[in-house]
């Protein structure tokens, strides 16, 4: 089975763009795939609800519910830096899903797969 891991401005965007990235992911991932996120992940989300105000709190926090609704695995790590923790898992053939573009470049560096939101709507490999 194959990991799906989804980066925070993913799991943000997906109140800001009103999308069901869930069932856009099982469209285009023609594989048993599980989709999780990391730890880390998770504490991003709750750092920006806790310093960040408006939009991005909002986001954040619809995120976090999105991950307990959906009961999204979390996959322990020992390192601090996500990007970092993101293309690790990308070399062991995890599918990272990001809007990151720096991301997307460090993971198709060392021959990751990687998922993205084209046009607000629809998951793409980028």
């Amino acid at each position: 089975m194959k990991l799906i891991i989804l980066d925070t401005n993913t799991l943000m965007a997906i109140m800001q763009f009103e999308m069901d990235i869930f069932s856009e992911i099982d469209k285009l991932a023609d594989f048993q795939h599980e989709i999780v996120i990391l730890d880390k992940t998770k504490d991003e989300l709750e750092k920006i609800i806790g310093e960040q105000k408006g939009k991005f709190q909002q986001r954040a926090k619809f995120a976090l519910t999105v991950v307990k609704k959906k009961e999204l695995r979390e996959l322990k790590t020992e390192k601090e830096n996500v990007d970092d923790l993101l293309v690790e898992f990308a070399q062991k053939g995890a599918v990272i899903v990001t809007q990151d573009k720096e991301l997307k470049d460090r993971v198709k560096a060392v021959k990751g797969q990687v998922m993205t939101i084209r046009q607000k709507k629809r998951v793409i490999y980028g």
